[in-house]
């Protein structure tokens, strides 16, 4: 019965999502995983990092994804960067982007 209730009280977190946009973010774009764009600066790379588990549970892969594409999005600016490009598929709540710039 207490491995039930545990459960049933973190089956609905699992799907929240914990992280929100920074100001100037939503102007970010996200980039395909393809070759690298043309007529772009190179800012940089950053890795970011999520929860991908609570507990034994494991969070929905697709807000996982969509988190660390936000994440991504939010430390773009930082670097004078309007675009970011996955390196790789997320791996164990983390996934690492490069940031371009590629507007004028």
């Amino acid at each position: 019965m207490r491995t039930f209730l545990i459960a049933a009280l973190l089956l609905p977190l699992s799907a929240c999502t914990w992280v929100h946009m920074a100001p100037g973010a939503s102007a970010v774009r996200v980039l395909a995983a393809s070759p690298a764009p043309a007529n772009c600066e190179n800012r940089g790379e950053v890795e970011v990092s999520v929860k991908d588990s609570l507990g034994p549970y494991e969070r929905n892969p697709l807000r996982v994804r969509d988190e660390l594409e936000t994440l991504a999005r939010n430390e773009a600016p930082g670097l004078n960067g309007d675009s970011v490009q996955p390196l790789d598929g997320p791996e164990d709540g983390r996934q690492r982007y490069t940031v371009w710039r590629c507007r004028g």
